[in-house]
């Protein structure tokens, strides 16, 4: 694909689909045809895989947070504050005499 030949033309020689073509392009740009990648491609599959990263831990933070103010509210409707007014801990919460 240098030019000399076209992708209609290279698809037609060799009875490919285009999409099939591109999809070789992507992946020998990522090196899974046993070749070092390039470095845009292998800076894009960082990022993916950051971007994966932080929606998990995103979710992991979310799950955490309803968790926390479940128990918060649980302990409330027992009665029982579970935390002072300035968001620390008690002495009598925390076992202390």
């Amino acid at each position: 694909m240098s030019g000399q030949s076209g992708v209609a033309q290279l698809c037609r020689r060799y009875e490919i689909s285009s999409s099939l073509l591109y999809h070789w392009k992507r992946q020998y740009a990522r090196g899974k045809f046993n070749n070092e990648p390039t470095e845009e491609a292998a800076l894009r599959d960082r990022v993916e895989k950051l971007e994966r990263l932080v929606g998990k831990l995103t979710l992991e933070n979310e799950f955490l947070k309803r968790g926390l103010q479940n128990s918060l509210a649980q302990a409330g409707r027992n009665g029982r504050s579970s935390r002072s007014g300035d968001g620390c801990w008690t002495a009598s919460e925390r076992g202390a005499s």
